[in-house]
Order: structure tokens, then sequence, then C-alpha cells
């Protein structure tokens, strides 16, 4: 015999789960003291805050494509995982979320911390599940795990009533079969036909251009896609989800597409005569003016998702397939075009070489894309993992770093969430101890997970932070300074006894009236240090990347 909280945790160990985010509550109790029972089998991570455990769920999954897992309470617990949730489903992050619940006979009768958890998250995530019967547990959670990591990959819920959890079950069945009616888990294969088709409009292309999108990274395809662009001379623009699909020092890279895209990406798109699509779908934020992205050329569109072919742009020719399987035989078959592409690479050339990323070099002051720069050239042979919140900072990077590997870039992408980017770090690390991780995050971003300091230290994570801090909500800073005479709107993030501070054109209050980030940093028994003078730069990210603990570095 043994209880229902018993039956799950074995059933995750069973399927490969080694380690999880959770925070424990009320309707979790039984299942967190079962955790106990198998310390040696599964790495329980405590949390400071439930959306900080959803998020470092995700960069555990991102960091290393394996399922990320994350837990919480009923209630308060559970809906503080939804923006995690929503997170996942977005950029199509495996991931598999355990909410508790409260006992079978009391759920509808509004009950203390209920909420209907599941048909709160119907919309954002893959599946989900409200587990009624103990002898349901090991099938729920196989399946789950099952929907959760193939075809296209997102986020799956399970919400288990505490009386579910104590009940007793004998001899509990470890290998249940699924029962998933609608979904084989098969991912559709392009044909030779079609992909003969893709063959044939690359041979006759003139002004060919790759877009490389998130499901390279997701089907570990970035071996063929580079394969694929170096036989063919084709240059290739990625989304950001995909930054680090494409080295980024490849001759043909032309390095992010669209709103925060280099100039010379989005000027190759609107010339080209071949748009090959792999992967993608498709944003608003790179597509912009959708009918007139794109409008010269003949747009092929290869996807797993039937769901994303034609739903904001007619493709000329699709391709219904996993895009590893897809660019895989693809690579065995393309060649040149019969065309010379000298010509379209040379006016590629001239746009970059006419309309570099660039940033004042000679400020007086510490520019953050000199110290993301930096950092690059620091970290050059250390293989590192760079983590972002969201804001200017995380379009800096995006724009500055110059990523080359696969999996070295995780950020918050479709859903753009403040506050991602110190608990993705601290996922991260967890699955990559080996590996230096860093996090570069803005002042307004950090301090909406700045809690996740007190699990890197407690839980011995040693990641980087550098914050680079400019004491407003920069992004919306920007817009501000563009499309409303730069009247701020509640962006500076100073004292607010100083109403002339956050008038048009005023820069910030005094630095001694903001939070000391070093100081919290001490607080939470991290080493920290802050610097403002360009020549301080690389002393204090040499000191950062060669500290065995968490450290911070504040740069003003």
């Amino acid at each position: 015999m043994r209880n229902g909280a018993d039956i799950l945790v074995q059933s995750l160990i069973n399927n490969g789960i080694d380690t999880m985010f959770a925070y424990p509550g009320g309707t979790v109790i039984p299942i967190h003291q079962a955790l106990t029972r198998y310390r040696d089998k599964i790495r329980v991570i405590l949390p400071r805050h439930e959306q900080g455990g959803g998020f470092a769920a995700q960069g555990y999954a991102r960091s290393t494509g394996k399922i990320g897992v994350c837990m919480a309470t009923s209630g308060p617990g559970a809906t503080n995982l939804i923006t995690a949730i929503a997170d996942a489903k977005l950029d199509s992050i495996p991931m598999l979320i355990l909410t508790g619940q409260v006992n079978m006979h009391m759920i509808g009768n509004d009950a203390f911390q209920e909420v209907p958890m599941t048909e709160i998250c119907r919309s954002i995530t893959k599946h989900h599940y409200l587990v009624t019967d103990v002898n349901d547990i090991t099938r729920v959670v196989k399946e789950a795990i099952f929907v959760a990591t193939t075809g296209r990959p997102g986020p799956v819920l399970i919400d288990i009533p505490r009386s579910v959890q104590v009940t007793q079950c004998e001899n509990p069945q470890f290998d249940p079969q699924m029962h998933l009616p609608g979904y084989s888990g098969i991912s559709p294969k392009a044909s030779d036909e079609e992909l003969a088709a893709v063959v044939d409009a690359i041979a006759k292309a003139h002004k060919p251009v790759i877009l490389a999108g998130g499901g390279i990274i997701t089907a570990g395809a970035s071996k063929s896609l580079l394969t694929i662009a170096e036989k063919t001379g084709i240059p290739v623009t990625t989304t950001m989800t995909a930054l680090s699909a494409f080295p980024r020092s490849h001759k043909l890279s032309l390095g992010m597409l669209g709103m925060h895209g280099t100039a010379y990406s989005n000027l190759a798109v609107h010339d080209s005569d071949l748009f090959l699509v792999f992967g993608a779908r498709f944003s608003d934020r790179v597509t912009g003016n959708v009918a007139a992205f794109a409008k010269h050329a003949t747009i092929v569109h290869i996807d797993i998702d039937p769901s994303e072919i034609g739903k904001i742009k007619t493709p000329n020719i699709t391709i219904l397939s996993d895009i590893g399987y897809a660019l895989e035989k693809l690579a065995k078959k393309v060649k040149k075009p019969t065309a010379d592409l000298s010509p379209w690479i040379q006016k590629i050339d001239t746009w970059k070489k006419e309309l570099p990323l660039k940033f004042p070099e000679n400020s007086p002051y510490i520019m953050p894309q000199q110290a993301i720069q930096m950092l690059r050239e620091l970290t050059r042979d250390k293989d590192p993992i760079i983590c972002t919140g969201v804001g200017q900072h995380q379009m800096w990077t995006a724009q500055f770093f110059g990523f080359e590997k696969p999996r070295s870039w995780i950020s918050s992408s479709g859903l753009g969430t403040m506050g991602f980017g110190l608990p993705s770090a601290m996922g991260a690390k967890i699955a990559n101890p080996d590996r230096l991780v860093v996090n570069i995050d803005g002042d307004g971003s950090f301090q909406m997970n700045i809690q996740e300091m007190g699990t890197c230290h407690c839980e011995n994570i040693p990641v980087k932070v550098m914050l680079l801090n400019n004491q407003h909500l920069g992004m919306v800073m920007q817009w501000e300074d563009r499309f409303h005479d730069s009247n701020r709107g509640h962006t500076y993030l100073g004292p607010i006894d100083h109403p002339e501070w956050y008038g048009k054109g005023v820069g910030a209050g005094p630095e001694q009236r903001y939070p000391d980030f070093v100081e919290i940093a001490k607080g939470y028994q991290w080493d920290a240090l802050s610097i403002s003078k360009p020549e301080e730069l690389g002393p204090a990210l040499q000191a950062m990347i060669k500290s065995k603990k968490p450290f911070l570095h504040k740069k003003s």
C-alpha cells in the first residue's frame, strides 16, 4: 500500500525527473513529505517565490532541452505560477507544473485557498489534468511528460487534490498504458517531394534569406542549418528565441530580425525574392506591417505546428514537419543557386558597413553596450550561458553579445516577462553546474524577483549578475522619448518626492537616495561591487567571473 503522494514522486523519478523547484503549502504537504523520503533520487530546490520557481524550471529546460518541473500549493501559490506557465507556452518550453488542490469534497465550495487552476490555465497550457482518482496518478504523470516534450513542446499542468495525495493504493501500476485520443506525439515529417520544391526554389533564387526560429533550438537543428547556409551561400537572420541557433561571427549571419534587430537584416528580408522560414511563427515583433513584410519574396514556411501555417502570413510553399528532420534531409539535397549570389551578398555587406549596430564609444560613462561587449570578450573561452530580464538590457544583449552556440541564450521572448533573468539563471546553473551563468539585468526587471538571491545563497548556486542600473524602466522610457515628448509616466524608479525629476527629459535623482543593490546583495551573503567609470569595468568583470560565490556587479 502506498499513498498518492508517494506514487506521484515515484512516478516522477521513473520518468527521469531528478530536479524540481517547489514551494510548500497546505495542499502539497503530503507531496513534500514524500519528497523527503527520496532525497537521494530527486533534488528539490526551494525558491523564495513560486514565480521564481517557475522561471527557474524554465532556465533548467531552456539550457538543456529537458523538461523543467515546478510545484506550488493551491490558491495563491498556484496562481503565482501563471505568468511562468504563459511564458513557457509562448516560447514552446517543455514544463511540468504540479499544483495542490483542496480536498475533493470541497471543490466548488470556495474553500480556503481554492482556485479552479485547470480552468484558469486552459488557454496557456498545452494540456492540463485534474486528478480525481489515485489510480490515475502514474498514467497522468507519464502522459503529461510525454505531451510536454513531444511535438511542439509546451507546459502541462497537473492539479492534485490533497485527498487524492493521501489516499492509499494497493500495488500501483508504474508502467501504465497512456490514453491520449487525438494525440500521437509523432511529429510530421517532410516528404521528398515537398523538400524538392524547396530545393527548386533555392536553385532559382537571386536574393534569398533564411529566417531561423526557436524551433531550430528545440529540434537541435543548428548543424543542419549551418550546412544549408554554407552549401547554398544564403544569409541567415534569426528570431530572438533563435539567437544562438547560428554563429553570430559567421560571415552569413545577419543577426536578429525585427523591431529590435539589425537594420541590414530587415532590409535584406524586405528586398529578398526567396524567404525561407524555418521553425518560426511570424511574430509581430518580427513582421511589423504584415502586408509589407517580405512582400517581394516567395515564402517557404516549414513548421511542426499546423496552427502556425498561414496564421499571420500566407506562404507560397508550406511543409508541416519536424524542423530537425526537414533540415537534415534538406542539407543533403541543397546546392548553390543557379544565379550568382555575389551581388546580393555584396549589397548586404554594404548595408552592414553603412548601418552597423553602434553606440558612443568615447563616453565618460560606462555604456551598457560596452559592458556587454567586454563581458563577451572576457568569457569567450568559457562557454557561458547568458540569461536576461526584459527591457533595454535584453535587447542590447541580443544585439551586442554575439552568441555562437545553441542554448547559450536564455530570455523571455514571446511574453516579455520582467523578473525572468535571475531565477532563469538559477535554473540554468543548477542544470549546468560547470558552466559560467550570467544574468544581464536592468534594475527594474531585477527587483521583480530579487528574493531569489536568497535561494542562490542557501542552495549554493553561484550565478553572476551584471546589473545595468539606470533608475528607470528603460524600454518604456525609450518609447516615451520617441512617441510622448519624453513625458515620464511613472517610469522613474527613484524617490517620488521630487516631481521635477520625472518631468520632460529630466534624469534621475541622487544616487544615494536610490536602493543600494550592493548592500542588498551583501545582505544575501553575495559578493558585490559597484562601478561607474569605464576604466573600472574590466577589473570588475574579472572579479565577478573569478568569484566562487553568487556575485552582483552593478554598473551605474
